[in-house]
């Protein structure tokens, strides 16, 4: 029975390592998020022993970090409890963040745009991409409501609608987005992870959106906070949250966290 018990894992673990193969070939890591956390962890480990003999595996390492993506969840006591602990100094985050732009000003702008939105780190570089190509066709009105500060995510679904991570709207000033809009190179994930580490930096991403949402208490009640953080199903966020009415209360409060965030991570 042990015997066909391994037979049976080489066969399911070599079809995984086939089918997800783009992963590590051409660097598909968003097709891991759609994935239960059991299907995931099967598939991590098939993905894992490719690496290995393609003699990659570091790489795989350093990409699972970038993208935030863990080999199985957490229960939600666990979330609790790992939030807690993680972060023992409340500007710890911050100064990682001043540190992480002193040394790289050249996505600086990118940084502070995760730290005021709290949008995921895979989220933040592609709103930070788009920003700069739709600018260059003169087609930001497409992306960026002037009209309620937002930068409407929702729009791509293919970039923000994810199946278990998604992002509908944040809350951005005009002048930060114009100053996006000045930079004419964009960004890629796996670059600014390898940089970060030969840097000696710790890959904190994740940090930054918990700290965002810990941060905005102050401001938002829990429920909003979600919105903003997409933790909202797609038919919820049409029902209850996409009023112009409660945007424009929304925006007044979210903007006095971004103007005290923007003071906490600026290196002036």
């Amino acid at each position: 029975m042990g015997e066909f018990g391994n037979v049976r894992t080489r066969r399911e673990r070599f079809n995984y390592a086939r089918r997800f193969a783009d992963v590590l070939l051409e660097g598909n890591y968003r097709r891991l998020f759609g994935l239960s956390d059991d299907k995931r962890g099967h598939v991590l480990k098939a993905l894992s022993a490719l690496a290995k003999y393609l003699g990659v595996y570091e790489d795989f390492k350093r990409n699972l970090k970038a993208y935030g993506i863990s080999w199985s969840g957490k229960n939600g006591d666990r979330r609790v409890i790992a939030r807690l602990t993680r972060i023992q100094d409340p500007d710890e985050i911050f100064e990682w963040i001043r540190q992480v732009k002193r040394r790289n000003k050249d996505f600086a702008d990118c940084m502070d745009l995760m730290a005021i939105s709290g949008l995921r780190f895979v989220e933040g570089v592609a709103s930070y991409n788009l920003i700069i190509r739709l600018a260059e066709e003169n087609a930001l009105n497409k992306y960026y409501n002037e009209k309620t500060c937002c930068l409407e995510h929702f729009r791509f679904e293919n970039l923000f609608l994810r199946p278990s991570k998604k992002a509908f709207i944040s809350f951005i000033p005009k002048d930060f987005v114009e100053k996006i809009t000045s930079n004419q190179k964009t960004l890629h994930t796996a670059q600014i992870a390898s940089r970060l580490k030969r840097q000696g930096f710790k890959l904190r991403f994740g940090d930054i959106r918990e700290a965002h949402g810990t941060f905005m208490v102050k401001h938002l009640r829990e429920p909003e906070i979600n919105f903003i953080h997409g933790r909202v199903s797609t038919s919820v966020f049409m029902k209850y949250y996409f009023n112009p009415a409660l945007i424009k209360d929304l925006k007044k409060r979210v903007f006095k966290g971004i103007k005290e965030i923007q003071k906490l991570i600026s290196n002036d």
